[in-house]
């Protein structure tokens, strides 16, 4: 029936450490509303696009599965009217990785794996071997309590393993249909970011249409933290890379105060949004953090950018302070418009068939002139051939690099000029990247983790297609935690672009990338502190990631500043709609009847217009 790979390491149990035997050893706590064997699930209203002025585009695109409901996972005790299941089937699950690994995915496996052995010990979970390549090549493990035994909260993904994974062609959604009718699957799972999850609606879709009765279930895990929205409040993994990553910083920090005559670039990993760098600068306080949204909002150039840094050096250097600590989030490189329109015209002689030796000479005379400009290291960078979307190889550009030398040769400039008083400039350069993508979980990454494979079965136990588990309300105890299960359509937005004075919509929906929110809490309280954390060196060390003891309870500071419990509210609504239809009612008084339809027609104009795309005013791109 299926295949596996005698000479592979898949699944193999793992020499642990005393520290990862004591992690083993650690049972995440469930929420009330996952506890015991009965599955109670209500339903809310079709969930809409957010995105409004695309969402004719996504209900044409999607038409078995958009507009589907909300569904929320409630206590057996729930004095509501919902659907209570008691009897489960044998039910074969199937689960594969998919996308760039991020610490906690095992325990996503652990918890769906625990989830369904607990409501029918018969019931098998079926881990594909190498991502969707194992998905499309029926290879395939049994996941047994041995098999999981050695990979409870611990990181990686090396249990199941991944490659450069996607579902979008034809021939990949045939040959996933073909996996699942051979194995007999009632659902399969996939965890990852937002292409991961675009690809897992595509496909929920593509099975619904051609009446495959296997059920397609997203999970939210990726490291970047950018599949953020009104239904997820952040992602599994991002929490640990940011400790980790705040350590490392922190470590530079104190490096860096100690010596005095070093200024560090550091670069961090997150793709094209900045919530990586953002929450790292607010558990660690460096002296400045250049955030892509930020760049892309001023529309700064290189040499704005390079100013700035400048401005802050000499700053620093009027109160006798020769270090600092500078982040810059992997993606800044396409939030610089002259560089993002450079990669551009790069990427698109790389689709014409232009070799890389002859692209420099098939540039245009302003991208050849800024080309000729750039160091020779930052060229030959540029010059990679760009990711499946279309995106540079991020992780493989150096702009910390750039931005050091640049900063140098300025600073250089004004000490010949007279402008700047200080000692010579001196930089380091680092990539805090690899190094967290493998650490071990924290304990929120566990917990988190663990909740959504459970909500998984949940999921399947309400025999739902397209959706994604989700977690609400998650900077409060676990035993407050809100699950329950959004389609994953309700998440879409169509890309757009301005042409002239409209805007047209490009490309397919797709779940996109989530930007740092320029007007949230979060982002307000760096810029409350930037001044203090630019001249004062007010470094804070977080400390290596803890599972237990004081820093063990502690979440991402831009969760816990933000008020995102948006499933959450939705329920609150509906229990307010239902109280004014309690006490609004044929045989209640004028006045009652009076105060209700004036408050009702003032609320809907306002929603009516809040609503409508305009006011939503779409972000171009």
């Amino acid at each position: 029936m299926c295949s596996v790979a005698m000479d592979s390491d898949y699944g193999a149990p793992r020499e642990l450490s005393p520290l990862q035997k004591g992690r083993a050893l650690y049972q995440p706590e469930l929420p009330p509303c996952l506890q015991g064997t009965t599955v109670t699930v209500e339903y809310g209203d079709a969930a809409i696009a957010v995105d409004v002025a695309g969402a004719h585009v996504i209900s044409q695109a999607f038409p078995h599965t958009y507009g589907q409901p909300l569904a929320h996972f409630l206590t057996k005790t729930a004095s509501v009217d919902a659907t209570i299941i008691t009897e489960h089937t044998v039910v074969r699950v199937g689960i594969a990785f998919s996308g760039r690994q991020s610490p906690g995915g095992h325990n996503v496996i652990w918890g769906l794996y625990d989830a369904i052995k607990a409501h029918n010990p018969n019931s098998k979970l079926i881990g594909f071997l190498g991502g969707t390549d194992g998905l499309f090549a029926q290879k395939a493990m049994e996941i047994t309590d041995e098999a999981v035994s050695s990979y409870k909260n611990q990181g990686g993904y090396d249990m199941l393993g991944r490659t450069r994974d996607q579902i979008r062609t034809t021939e990949q959604v045939k040959a996933a249909m073909t996996t699942c009718q051979a194995l007999k699957l009632d659902a399969l799972v996939i965890i990852g970011g937002v292409t991961s999850n675009t690809d897992a609606a595509q496909l929920a879709e593509a099975f619904a249409e051609l009446k495959c009765p296997t059920k397609v279930v997203g999970v939210p895990v990726t490291l970047n933290g950018d599949l953020k929205n009104e239904f997820v409040e952040t992602t599994v993994g991002f929490d640990t890379i940011c400790k980790v990553n705040s350590q490392l910083i922190s470590n530079v920090c104190t490096d860096a105060l100690s010596a005095e005559k070093y200024y560090y670039f550091i670069r961090l990993m997150g793709r094209k949004a900045s919530h990586v760098a953002l929450e790292c600068a607010l558990q660690s306080h460096p002296n400045m953090v250049i955030l892509g949204e930020e760049v892309s909002m001023s529309k700064l150039t290189i040499f704005d950018i390079t100013k700035q840094i400048c401005d802050a050096v000499q700053a620093r250097a009027e109160k006798d302070k020769y270090h600092g600590v500078v982040l810059i989030p992997e993606g800044l490189v396409e939030s610089i418009p002259e560089l993002y329109a450079l990669l551009q015209e790069i990427h698109g002689l790389h689709n014409k068939g232009v070799s890389i030796e002859n692209i420099s000479s098939n540039l245009s005379p302003w991208a050849s002139a800024l080309f000729e400009f750039l160091p020779p290291f930052i060229r030959k960078q540029l010059l990679l051939h760009p990711e499946s979307d279309d995106s540079a190889q991020l992780s493989q550009i150096e702009t910390e690099k750039l931005l050091a030398q640049l900063v140098e040769t300025e600073i250089n400039k004004r000490l010949k000029e007279g402008t700047y008083k200080g000692k010579k400039f001196n930089a380091i350069c680092h990539f805090f990247g690899y190094q967290a993508r493998g650490a071990l979980p924290s304990k929120f990454d566990c917990d988190y983790a663990y909740v959504l494979g459970h909500v998984c079965y949940h999921i399947l136990a309400a025999g739902l297609n397209g959706y994604m588990a989700t977690v609400t309300d998650l900077k409060s105890p676990v035993n407050k935690w809100k699950c329950g299960a959004a389609p994953i359509t309700s998440m879409m937005t169509v890309k757009r672009w301005s042409r002239g004075p409209t805007t047209s919509q490009i490309g397919k929906p797709a779940v996109h990338m989530a930007s740092v929110d320029l007007n949230g809490k979060a982002y307000e309280l760096l810029r409350q502190n930037s001044s203090s954390f630019l001249i004062e060196d007010i470094y804070r060390n977080p400390g290596p990631l803890q599972f237990e003891g004081p820093g063990a309870e502690t979440k991402p500071i831009s969760l816990s500043v933000e008020d995102r419990d948006y499933m959450g509210r939705i329920k609150q609504l509906q229990e307010y709609l239902d109280k004014v239809k309690s006490i609004v009612k044929p045989g209640c008084s004028q006045d009652v009847l009076k105060a209700a339809v004036s408050a009702m027609a003032s609320v809907t104009e306002m929603l009516t217009i809040m609503s409508s795309p305009s006011f939503s005013g779409q972000a171009t791109i």
